[in-house]
């Protein structure tokens, strides 16, 4: 496999610091994907209007007063689930919706505070984390809208602070007093950010989310909505989507879905459709690797929502983009003029990801959102087919390190190698395999196998699963794989398994384990290595 040289991860200035802004924005909402889906099933199965609510579309379903405890509704200052039983049994005010329930507190202190704790422990580990929850909630509390964007600004700048701070009297503290000085400096710096946050920081986002809010109203309420797969589908292609979609629609989209119960904006950038509609033209109208390869592409993007597989084909064919905008346009059309939605952000953006955020809304919002990823897949898929087809000769005498060439560019945008390109480059045979160096014998028991990434989840978990597999197959029973972020790495993993570019940061993260570099992550002969030692260790028999 190819790897990115050092000029092509530094060129494009603009690009790469956006990219870098967008990993970062990623890093902090990516980890925590589960607490948004667990808020949004607990919205579509309880407020008044989902599954059980006293609203339901579904007659008979009711669960009074589980649902509406659950729920909750109203701005009553009954907390818990005793104080609402006590408010029932007592008839507070006739208003069965007058408790907070759930729903509510999720939204508004949990998954901000998740996301600042996260992003906190990205710039300055757990002393970060806390300072930037500390400060966070002062800007939750200044606020009457969940405050997405400022916990994803509040909780890096707070975090940085405490970094700062801590500089000051680096090596300077008596020792025996260094406990007293981090626990007292870490809450005092805290109550003081939070005191800011508060009076000064949460009104500001508070103007800037009702900025950023009042656009997108004015774009919906012009019909521009769709006018935005103008930047969205092409920033995708070159791994610039992450800013706009984790920076801008993931924190309006959810102020949206808690006031609405869904949110248009969580399907202009995750709508599988687009990059459904161009595999599928490539599958019929392609050429060469290209063709052959479309079909098994187009099952991992749609089911598996790895929307970058896609990106090498728009690459060989840069007039495709097009087609890609054409119908992202049209998907985004289809759900502002039919009122579809989703509940919670849709990631990974398959299918299966996409149904579970849209059917919270009734069977209704997920026809509706069914047809945008058709209607988007069928525009792609024409438009397509009508630039393959009236390009075929050429693509045919010039085919042969085209798509080789297409997928080391995906892989130069993005910055660095990726499972899904590798997987590309095995089935299109467009390249082979980068001999790989030996591994590293070692006397040290590995019982603990660990395949880090940069985010610690698509490519990762892919490696994971194939060496699972791998040991499986072998016999091998008692180890441990599993996948995480190299940021995460504790220095616990007998084993560290990352790709070549990657593995000096995983080495500086994790000095004591024992690290093996991988050109590529679904199909590399360092695997069968890493059985054998294991084997041998264990004496087990080939």
């Amino acid at each position: 496999m190819t790897t990115t040289s050092p000029a092509a991860t530094k060129a494009g200035g603009l690009r790469t610091g956006v990219q870098r802004f967008g990993t970062f924005l990623s890093g902090m909402i990516m980890p925590n994907i589960a607490a948004f889906i667990a808020w949004g099933f607990i919205t579509m199965l309880f407020i008044p209007a989902g599954f059980f609510g006293a609203d339901t579309p579904f007659p008979g379903w009711h669960w009074a007063p589980v649902a509406e405890i659950i729920g909750g509704g109203g701005d009553s200052a009954v907390i818990g689930w005793q104080g609402a039983m006590t408010a029932l049994a007592e008839g507070d005010g006739g208003n069965i919706f007058a408790y907070v329930g759930l729903v509510g507190p999720m939204v508004t202190y949990l998954l901000p505070l998740l996301i600042a704790n996260t992003a906190g422990r990205m710039v300055y580990g757990e002393r970060g984390g806390v300072v930037a929850t500390i400060a966070t909630m002062g800007v939750i509390v200044g606020t009457n809208i969940p405050m997405f964007l400022g916990a994803m600004i509040m909780g890096p700048l707070a975090a940085w602070i405490t970094k700062q701070m801590d500089r000051l009297w680096d090596g300077k503290i008596r020792p025996g007093f260094e406990m007293l000085v981090n626990n007292f400096s870490a809450g005092i710096l805290g109550m003081i950010l939070a005191i800011l946050g508060f009076f000064a920081f949460g009104p500001v986002m508070l103007g800037i989310s009702a900025v950023l809010g009042a656009a997108v109203d004015w774009l919906v309420s012009l019909s521009l909505l769709p006018i935005v797969s103008i930047i969205v589908e092409p920033a995708k292609v070159l791994f610039l989507n992450n800013a706009i979609n984790h920076g801008v629609f993931t924190p309006l989209g959810i102020e949206q879905a808690a006031e609405n119960g869904k949110s248009i904006l969580f399907l202009i950038e995750a709508n599988p459709g687009p990059g459904l509609g161009l595999l599928l033209a490539f599958t019929f109208f392609g050429v060469g690797a290209a063709k052959a390869s479309a079909p098994g592409a187009a099952i991992i993007q749609f089911f598996g929502g790895i929307h970058e597989i896609y990106f090498p084909y728009a690459l060989s064919k840069p007039t495709t983009i097009l087609a890609l905008i054409a119908g992202g346009a049209a998907g985004v059309t289809t759900n502002m003029i039919l009122g579809g939605g989703l509940a919670f952000p849709a990631a990974p953006g398959s299918i299966i990801a996409v149904t579970a955020a849209a059917i919270g809304s009734g069977v209704g919002n997920l026809l509706v959102v069914y047809l945008s990823v058709v209607v988007a897949a069928a525009v792609t898929f024409l438009i397509t087919g009508v630039i393959l087809r009236a390009s075929r000769k050429s693509d045919l005498a010039a085919e042969g390190d085209t798509f080789g060439a297409a997928i080391a560019q995906t892989e130069a945008n993005k910055g660095k190698s990726s499972a899904a390109m590798d997987a590309l480059r095995a089935s299109s045979g467009s390249a082979a395999n980068a001999a790989a160096p030996a591994a590293v014998a070692t006397d040290r028991r590995i019982e603990n196998v660990v395949f880090a990434c940069d985010a610690g989840m698509g490519s990762s978990a892919m490696g994971a699963s194939v060496l699972r597999n791998r040991f499986k197959k072998a016999g091998v029973d008692g180890i441990t794989v599993t996948n995480q972020a190299i940021a995460n790495l504790d220095g616990t993993a007998d084993l560290v398994i990352t790709q070549q570019q990657l593995t000096d940061r995983a080495k500086a993260q994790s000095p004591n384990s024992i690290h093996v570099s991988v050109d590529n992550f679904m199909n590399s002969p360092k695997y069968e290595e890493v059985v054998e030692m294991v084997r041998e260790q264990r004496g087990t028999e080939a």
